[in-house]
């Protein structure tokens, strides 16, 4: 995937959270497009009240909008997860949606991976979420000390283990 070079190639120029004396490229699960999905994005309420502030590995808060959620058909049957923007964007491109899962602390990163999902349309014009879990990547906390990552919140915790995207390296 395109994706996982161009990340590979940013690390290794020094432009990431890795020793670049000791980085090899970073590990992941083979692509599988059963994890990819265009799920129903469904809005929550505008102002004050979609204000979602983050527990963070440093305990420094991270505050963004909770613009809304995505019902995906996982395996085990549909789950329902919390989408982020940041604070002020009114009609993002794309939503944060940080999970963790049942490879998380094992194959993947204790606190969890993060997705960066398109905002997509439906033919029929239906606000869709595009969630590929092949792009899940680990925060930059997972490399190194320093740096504050927002944890998931309690109901983007998965039942299921998504064995997909960036995994840990080999020990």
């Amino acid at each position: 995937m395109d994706f996982r070079r161009r990340k590979d190639e940013h690390f290794a120029a020094g432009r990431g959270p890795v020793d670049t004396a000791t980085f090899h490229g970073l590990r992941y699960y083979p692509p599988d497009q059963a994890w990819a999905f265009n799920g129903p994005l469904t809005l929550t309420p505008t102002g004050p009240a979609a204000e979602f502030t983050f527990a963070t590995n440093t305990g420094q808060p991270r505050t963004m909008a909770l613009y809304g959620t995505v019902t995906l058909p996982l395996p085990g049957g549909e789950h329902i997860l919390s989408v982020f923007a940041p604070l002020g964007e009114q009609t993002p491109q794309r939503v944060f949606i940080p999970f963790r899962d049942a490879t998380s602390g094992q194959q993947t990163y204790g606190a969890g991976r993060y997705l960066d999902a398109p905002l997509v349309r439906s033919e029929g014009g239906e606000a869709l979420v595009s969630v590929d879990f092949n792009l899940a990547y680990h925060p930059y906390c997972a490399y190194g000390d320093g740096w504050t990552c927002p944890l998931p919140p309690p109901g983007n915790v998965l039942p299921v283990a998504v064995q997909a995207g960036e995994r840990l390296p080999e020990s």
